[in-house]
């Protein structure tokens, strides 16, 4: 093969440190940016929190210092306004790309993560300890065990027992397999299921069942002897759980010779049970939300702000920036410079993300205004082309600002992204938005009759009636999608 040289040319696309940063804070949520904003707090000595009230914290002479460094020190801090002028001055004169062919990391300094033993360890230790300590359904059998009167034996294969039950309540393994799982020939199965049905009477009812009959029948033998027709509904779920899981009414009334009224009134008793026990007592860590802007409407208009407390004001340390006026070359004197400069462009790309921010929504609001003044049944098909063209940014941005960002609005804490959905076409030529045709099948299904539930034909016909074309495998989708079960068991008695 012969060797050549040759010349091309073509164009590609390199972002500056400056973008990636700025892209880096846009796509965060309003918890991932206040924690890059404590990284960059403790990692830049120039950034520092702006307090209300309060002036910027302005570095100290301490014992040890040289008296050259407490001279400058002093007249940094006699001179703030020239020295305020002189940081703005070299802000303008920062130049506006840094070399395109390095990281972030590669251009600025930064300072080292604190090590062990340092007071923000024992800040976060503090912060650990009062947490809340979320309670698991194991735990809960556990100490339910061991307020039990088990012996030694009864004590291990509890254990094991409980050790098998998942989150829902339900016991994962089968009694043969707990049993040879014990590694003891001298406890037999018989043991084992024994002291599974003391386990079963723990709380909460039906918990270590190992099929959802097992788990309705244990919650209605704990109920209270009085309960009307109790023994038709443990009958029911012991003999004929077949026709109760496909709600055959009528077979059931010639099984056990009821009438309709007491069908009825054994199939409330039924619903009222818990068919995964474990989730009444599992609990997981509440996911806070925290809204990134305010939606309020003020004198006949809707208006947006930003939340001013899912952004902390950070500013730059007037008393160290005014150290830089040495303009010398020493080493401590360009590494004051590299975290100015850095310092400055984090606060440039957050008031970058800001601003993105608050036009996105406000567009959004702008086309949703029908959403706000009316609810979702007027809610307008909306994508993210329609937001990007109207502020002549691109998609990408879009989707970045739109993503794990929230609005505080009238109807509820809504993410962006619930006010972008596609659209369906309407008999009069227009269009109308799929959270719009959710809101009419979910109000249409709450309005039916119990004893005669819509079909998914019938929804989309009453739909079609009202100028929405819509086909049934559709609303079959949308009906999913709110987990609305189908019509044969939406079916209830009278």
């Amino acid at each position: 093969m012969k060797q050549t040289l040759q010349l091309r040319l073509g164009q590609h696309l390199t972002m500056t440190p400056q973008l990636q940063q700025a892209i880096k804070l846009l796509q965060l949520s309003t918890l991932d940016l206040k924690q890059e904003i404590q990284d960059a707090l403790d990692s830049n000595l120039m950034l520092e929190v702006e307090e209300e009230g309060g002036g910027a914290h302005e570095p100290s002479t301490r014992a040890g210092q040289s008296d050259d460094d407490a001279f400058q020190q002093s007249a940094a801090s006699g001179n703030d306004a020239n020295n305020e002028q002189e940081v703005n001055a070299a802000s303008d004169s920062m130049p506006e790309e840094l070399p395109v062919d390095s990281a972030w990391d590669d251009v600025y300094d930064s300072l080292p993560p604190p090590q062990s033993g340092t007071p923000r360890d024992s800040v976060d230790t503090e912060f650990l300890l009062h947490r809340d300590i979320t309670r698991t359904l194991n735990d809960h059998l556990l100490w339910q065990m061991n307020l039990s009167l088990f012996s030694d034996t009864d004590l291990t294969i509890a254990t094991s027992i409980i050790d098998a039950v998942n989150e829902d309540g339900y016991l994962t393994c089968d009694l043969e397999e707990i049993h040879a799982g014990l590694e003891s020939e001298e406890i037999e199965l018989s043991e084992v299921e024994a002291v599974l049905h003391r386990i079963q009477s723990f709380d909460p009812p039906g918990v270590a069942a190992r099929d959802p009959q097992e788990c309705l029948l244990l919650q209605l033998q704990q109920q209270p002897e009085e309960t009307p027709l109790l023994g038709m509904a443990i009958r029911l779920v012991r003999e004929y759980f077949d026709l109760l899981a496909r709600q055959d009414h009528n077979r059931i009334k010639q099984a056990l010779k009821l009438s309709d009224d007491e069908v009825g009134q054994i199939n409330m008793l039924i619903r009222s049970l818990h068919p995964h026990p474990g989730s009444l007592i599992a609990e997981s860590p509440a996911p806070y939300v925290v809204p990134d802007v305010f939606v309020f409407k003020k004198n006949g208009s809707w208006q947006v702000e930003l939340n001013p407390d899912a952004t902390p004001r950070i500013r730059v340390n007037s008393g160290y920036s005014s150290l830089i006026k040495r303009a010398d070359n020493s080493a401590d004197n360009s590494c004051l410079k590299s975290h100015l400069q850095e310092a400055r462009w984090f606060i440039k790309s957050l008031l970058s993300r800001n601003d993105t921010l608050l036009r996105v929504a406000s567009k959004i609001v702008e086309f949703q205004r029908p959403y706000f003044d009316y609810g979702e049944e007027a809610m307008k098909p909306l994508v993210l082309r329609d937001v990007a063209e109207e502020l002549e940014m691109h998609e990408s941005t879009i989707s970045r600002v739109t993503t794990q960002k929230y609005m505080y609005t009238p109807r509820g804490t809504l993410e962006f992204k619930y006010f972008f959905s596609s659209h369906v076409s309407t008999a009069a030529g227009g269009e109308c938005s799929a959270t719009a045709i959710r809101a009419l099948i979910k109000k249409l299904v709450a309005a039916e009759r119990p004893g005669k539930p819509l079909s998914d034909n019938r929804l989309a016909s009453i739909l079609s009636e009202q100028g929405i074309k819509v086909a049934r495998r559709t609303v079959a989708k949308y009906r999913e999608s709110m987990a609305i079960p189908p019509s044969n068991e939406r079916k209830r008695l009278a």
